[in-house]
């Protein structure tokens, strides 16, 4: 477990502590409309986030705000059902409170996902696209003033663990799933890109682009978890798009997804587990 000396993340851990029966071996972060996955835990222990001292309470709609642990076969999990966004008014530190809550408990390995706009004829709404890489655009960086007990500049190199991504082509491959791969944007939000900001995306290798995520993955690398990211592109970008772009866009193609999302992570799970080294705690 790592040690944290804010008191106020210390708090959370200790209350989590007291509901969860065994440490989870991975942890998962459920981007827009993606929360379903969440269903597929074995007699789980549900947390409303809103009962945790000073965490930060999910506002957007198809977000549950709830953690979710226990077991997907014979996997020890806690899933992040709904995070929250810098957009909601959050300074960035509380942002990314879950990635801390998941390393303090323990975690050996962090799966994020969103639901993204992609850009270019090489993706299409319903897509799912494993992260090689990201560019941060936000304009904040949650380790700015931080240390949390590590050095201060944390190595971005294989921010997106190749090991794991590598691990997710073989799931998706066992269980016939197309997995595309690219680099994720992150963009502050809530207002899309504008079609001049996503050519210039374009222009420097951005493959999709989102309002999340980024913040989590620079925690976790600070925090040396080891990590993968699914992006869902949910629509494509604005100057892609042919219809002005909506979240009930969003959430009616991740909706449409669910069952090729849920059969990925699923089956990639025990292939993470083994490269973490044993599936059981």
């Amino acid at each position: 477990m790592l040690e944290t000396h804010d008191p106020e993340i210390r708090q959370i851990v200790q209350q989590v502590e007291t509901k969860i029966q065994e440490i989870p071996l991975i942890g998962f972060i459920l981007g827009s409309g993606l929360g379903e996955f969440a269903e597929e835990v074995k007699n789980p222990i549900i947390m409303p986030t809103s009962s945790l001292p000073d965490y930060p309470r999910s506002t957007v709609s198809g977000h549950a705000g709830k953690l979710v642990a226990g077991r997907i076969g014979e996997v020890s999990v806690m899933i992040v059902q709904g995070r929250v966004h810098y957009y909601e008014g959050y300074p960035i530190s509380k942002v990314v409170y879950p990635v801390r809550l998941l390393a303090a408990l323990g975690a050996q390995a962090l799966i994020v996902t969103n639901a993204a706009g992609g850009m270019g004829e090489e993706f299409q709404p319903g897509d799912l696209m494993a992260i090689t890489d990201q560019v941060n655009l936000m304009g904040v960086n949650p380790l700015v003033g931080q240390s949390w007990g590590f050095e201060t500049f944390p190595d971005m190199t294989d921010a997106y663990n190749p090991k794991l991504r590598q691990a997710l082509h073989r799931a998706a491959k066992s269980v016939n799933v197309i997995l595309k791969e690219g680099v994720l944007g992150g963009w502050m939000g809530p207002s899309y890109e504008t079609a001049t900001e996503v050519r210039l995306l374009k222009m420097v290798g951005v493959s999709a682009a989102c309002m999340s995520t980024i913040p989590e993955v620079i925690a976790a690398a600070r925090l040396r978890l080891r990590l993968a990211g699914i992006s869902c592109i949910t629509n494509m970008a604005t100057g892609f798009s042919t219809t002005p772009l909506t979240h009930e866009e969003v959430k009616v193609t991740a909706a449409k997804v669910q069952v090729k999302f849920r059969t990925l992570l699923k089956a990639a799970i025990p292939e993470i587990a083994a490269i973490i080294g044993h599936s059981e705690r």
